[in-house]
């Protein structure tokens, strides 16, 4: 959660969304993270990775808050400003049409659905206006190519009035084949490939066994390089987040598949002990509750289950991470929002992935929801905790200056931009300046390269000024 004058702000853009699509009531019972950032991966075929920056809140031709998506395509010198892509619903190839309000990159993920070797984006548009469905939603694949980004088809979504699908999205692509998971409202739809750039798909499944839904992930948590699903439900009345069910299925009692010991609202899945399983970790950003015991911690938490040949254990209670861990900075203060976004990537390649958390409350130097961001380094036995470091834009050779209001760290992602073989972090700032901003952190030989870090916001990357843009944010935080 965030302070008066971040919260204010927020819900004003919310609102202004709503207003144009569906009565401002749809947005009862809660919202949630996201993972808007999605790990880079190579759209163009160049062999580098790139970057799919969102902004929910952008102005297309005049129409506010239709949304965009900006990416940013890697290189031997890692991406810039230069090399870039603004993709909206107005946009030769792209499916639909520009409408105020419909929020179009408020959620992404990216995966080679075709299997071409180029690299596709799913992009989530929930507000949009599906016949006379107002805010039913959609999911939009738009396919990789040499030329980047240039075609793309509409996903078979659930379609019904403030469905909101498209509320968060998420892609797999490995040697069991191509899934898609499209979040609606109180649903998710697997769709199963191979996927045709018709928008066909060999089979959906409809999940409608764990109740209120916010977003979704995947992984390989037991080592057989299969997809594992990760399905997190929005805010449960009491707790301090939603309920995370992994391979969850309608055949099956879901509390079978409920994470025990630990709620959250935003998923990733990586190898943190360095044993070759993926592990879930499940941020937690929110207050503690007042139900099921202690979940929760003031100040947010981070709640990792780790996997195996069995993969993760559903009745074990899981490691707890937070800012009143030995060796993590700060402590735990009410709103800095520990976990409202999470990513795992292996940064000094000792073999065990660090835990990358962003903290977009954390006041500095007094000025509230200012933000930044935590590595927990990954370790073989033990707590989690030991050698965690922070930054944030008061940290030298980051570019910025702390400033009350940004909420640096609401979304953060990692992946090699320019293929060194060091992992690159990527932070978004979704109210940096009242429009948002993205941090590129090229990696270093253990931790990231501050001194040749670079910041990208709207007026560089051709989008028109926007109150409320969220550019590099989560429009659900």
């Amino acid at each position: 959660m965030t302070g008066p004058t971040a919260r204010t702000r927020r819900m004003a853009a919310l609102a202004a969304i709503a207003a144009t699509t569906v009565a401002a009531t749809t947005l009862s019972g809660g919202t949630a993270q996201a993972a808007p950032l999605p790990v880079p991966q190579d759209i163009n075929g160049d062999g580098y990775g790139d970057i799919v920056v969102p902004a929910p809140g952008a102005t297309v031709n005049g129409l506010d808050r239709a949304g965009a998506v900006v990416v940013l395509y890697g290189s031997a010198q890692g991406v810039s400003a230069a090399k870039r892509a603004v993709i909206t619903q107005a946009s030769p190839g792209v499916p639909g049409a520009a409408e105020a309000g419909d929020a179009f990159g408020a959620s992404s993920a990216v995966a080679d659905l075709d299997k071409d070797g180029f690299a596709d984006v799913v992009i989530g548009s929930p507000y949009e206006k599906v016949g006379s469905a107002k805010a039913a939603g959609a999911a939009t694949v738009l396919w990789g190519s040499k030329n980047g980004l240039v075609s793309g088809v509409a996903l078979p979504t659930v379609v019904e009035p403030d469905g909101q699908a498209g509320r968060d999205v998420a892609a797999w692509s490995g040697p069991d084949g191509t899934q898609v998971l499209v979040v609606n409202n109180n649903t998710t739809t697997r769709l199963t490939g191979p996927f045709t750039r018709t928008g066909g798909a060999a089979s959906s499944y409809l999940h409608d066994e764990t109740g209120w839904m916010r977003s979704a992930a995947y992984g390989d948590v037991n080592g057989d390089k299969a997809a594992d699903r990760v399905l997190v439900t929005g805010r449960m009345g009491g707790l301090s987040g939603g309920y995370a069910f992994v391979n969850s299925t309608n055949e099956a009692h879901p509390w079978a598949h409920r994470m025990q010991g630990g709620d959250g609202l935003t998923s990733v899945v990586g190898d943190v002990n360095g044993d070759g399983y993926g592990d879930l970790v499940l941020g937690d950003p929110d207050e503690p509750g007042t139900d099921d015991g202690l979940w929760g911690h003031t100040g947010g938490a981070v709640h990792v289950w780790f996997g195996s040949a069995k993969g993760v254990a559903y009745d074990k209670a899981p490691m707890i991470i937070h800012q009143d861990t030995a060796g993590v900075p700060g402590g735990g203060e009410r709103y800095d929002a520990f976990g409202a976004s999470v990513a795992v990537a292996d940064l000094n390649r000792d073999g065990a992935a660090e835990i990358i958390v962003g903290t977009p409350g954390e006041a500095i130097g007094g000025k509230g929801n200012a933000g930044g961001v935590i590595v927990v380094p990954g370790r073989r036995t033990g707590q989690l905790g030991a050698g965690s470091y922070a930054f944030n834009q008061d940290t030298a050779g980051v570019p910025g200056a702390i400033e009350a209001g940004d909420q640096f760290g609401a979304t953060v992602t990692a992946g090699d931009l320019n293929r060194d073989g060091r992992p690159d972090l990527v932070v978004g700032a979704a109210w940096e300046n009242d429009q948002g901003a993205v941090w590129v952190l090229p990696g270093g030989a253990s931790a990231p390269a501050y001194s040749s870090s670079a910041s990208f916001g709207p007026a560089g990357l051709g989008l028109p000024w926007a109150s409320g843009m969220l550019l590099g944010g989560d429009l659900q935080q």
